[in-house]
């Protein structure tokens, strides 16, 4: 079985041949087509100067590129930093500097960004720009000359594979260092029993996160299926893609699922050719999720992960019971479980922390060893997610650490509170935060967006709220609102939406 990426691309082209690996517009790529551009575009960057252990930053859209280049790195020995295309110059510049990248492998879409990133980043070595969604053709006329064979680096199984960036929604970013054993380890136990040879995984999420790297991509390419790619997510575009592949699978963030379930009718259509959904990246308010199912008939599983934990770290099984409104089981050879505060085993349904160790956990954060050393004391990754187990060992989120709001000494979980929002027929989104009170320490506020053509009050989403709840859970504000803030797959950014409104408000009022 392959140790690396670089190897299990090699096997897998070795094995599939023409098959087609990737759909992308009009384009087919197979394994082996996939396998001899990687190698080309490898030999390329060595060209340029990147050497073993070398740092390379990725700045592309979702494209055939972006994974050409994605396995080149590797390949030539390096480490890849995918990098979010929608961040400001200095976000890039900081994420670029920390990473100590050598060079930048730059999409012509951010091409304007280019001698601004010369000038704030004086440790990039160069800086190649690439125009996308090049027919394979033209790509492969392009690095004409260059070798249709691996280049002759060694990469061993625990070598640095990628730097992944967080949102950096609390203070900079930190950059997780994922090894090629955590992808693999991750992917075949994620992959193995759920993903067939015959599926094809729709991938509209971004290409720079683990999720979008993970699920849809390593996880169809270590299974010898096939993957369809799209630039972003519309609705248009996604049920045509969708139709037109015969997609099989898919992965989303819970937004997704709300934007194709507040869709009117006429824009709508059947997802007959899905097998499964994948549901992660925050908890799946279990009433879209019914009401997601019974209009589409689809079948979707929920899972767990983030990015210091390669992805995926549990999923609802998909022979087994599956329990709606759980993030499922460990993974196979995932440790998890819920702690207290001071690092103690939690009985069943006893709200604490989870941590999990395995090895798809990160090496650490890159030049970071405080917050490394706080990330994974006692030898568990101390998530920041808030949970508890049942008896039979499925795990139930219930908010983010930081998210928890307290309000006169009593622990208030912000999902419970989205959970019974959402069952209200106008609401298509909502995010519950802490305000500031001077006589509780802090009240329940809710940002709620209406679904079209609903005109329910504030006061009357209340009632709502009060015939579920008890008194002390109920939002004393509840705000109107036409969107929420998402990071760019689409997770609900509830901090910044906190630190906006204080900037605006800072104290809080009844309904």
């Amino acid at each position: 079985m392959a140790e690396t990426l670089n190897a299990l691309l090699s096997e897998r082209a070795r094995e599939r041949g023409a098959k087609t690996f990737l759909y992308f517009k009009d384009q087919e790529v197979s394994f082996l087509e996939l396998e001899e551009l990687a190698n080309r575009t490898a030999h390329e960057l060595i060209a340029l100067g990147v050497r073993k252990g070398d740092h390379v930053g990725l700045m592309l859209p979702n494209c055939p590129e972006f994974l050409y280049h994605f396995f080149a790195v590797m390949k030539a020995g390096a480490v890849a930093v995918p990098v979010n295309g929608a961040l400001k110059t200095p976000e890039v510049a900081y994420i670029l500097g920390n990473a100590g990248a050598k060079g930048l492998v730059l999409g012509s879409a951010f091409s304007a960004a280019a001698e601004a990133l010369r000038r704030e980043c004086p440790g990039l070595g160069w800086i190649r720009t690439v125009p996308e969604a090049r027919p394979k053709g033209e790509v492969a006329s392009a690095l004409e000359g260059r070798p249709a064979g691996p280049p002759e680096v060694r990469v061993a199984p625990g070598d640095r594979a990628s730097l992944i960036y967080t949102s950096g929604t609390t203070g900079f970013p930190k950059g997780a260092v994922l090894t090629h054993r955590n992808y693999l380890f991750d992917v075949e136990r994620f992959a193995t029993g759920i993903i067939k040879e015959d599926d094809r995984f729709l991938c509209f999420l971004p290409l720079f996160h683990v999720n979008g790297q993970v699920v849809t991509t390593l996880g169809p390419l270590f299974m010898g299926a096939s993957m369809i790619l799209m630039e972003r997510f519309t609705p248009k575009e996604f049920f045509s893609a969708l139709a037109r592949r015969r997609a099989t699978a898919f992965s989303g963030v819970p937004a997704v699922y709300g934007v194709l379930l507040n869709l009117p009718e006429s824009e709508s259509f059947a997802l007959g050719s899905l097998r499964f959904c994948i549901c992660g990246a925050a908890p799946m308010p279990v009433e879209v999720f019914k009401r997601f199912e019974e209009k589409f008939k689809a079948f979707i599983l929920e899972g767990y992960g983030l990015s210091e934990g390669t992805c995926v770290s549990s999923v609802n099984p998909v022979g087994g019971e599956r329990k709606i409104g759980s993030i499922g089981l460990p993974i196979p050879g995932q440790e998890m479980k819920v702690v207290d505060d001071q690092g103690g085993d939690l009985p069943p349904n006893r709200v604490g922390e989870i941590v999990i160790r395995g090895e798809n956990v990160m090496q650490g954060y890159h030049n970071n060893p405080e917050a490394t050393a706080e990330a994974l004391r006692g030898g568990w990754l101390h998530t920041g997610d808030l949970a508890y187990a049942d008896e039979d060992g499925y795990f139930f989120i219930v908010g983010r650490k930081k998210e928890m709001i307290i309000r006169g000494g009593e622990n208030i979980y912000p999902v419970e509170i989205e959970e019974v929002l959402y069952r209200h027929p106008a609401v298509a989104e909502a995010a519950v935060i802490g305000l500031p009170d001077k006589r509780w320490g802090e009240e329940v506020a809710a940002f709620v967006v209406l679904r079209e053509g609903r005109t329910p009050t504030p006061r009357e989403l209340l009632e709502h709220c009060r015939a579920s709840l008890a008194d002390y859970k109920c939002p004393r504000r509840i705000e109107l609102v036409e969107g929420l803030p998402k990071t760019a797959t689409g997770k609900i950014q509830k901090l910044k939406f906190r630190e906006a409104y204080l900037g605006k408000a800072g104290t809080t009022r009844d309904p």
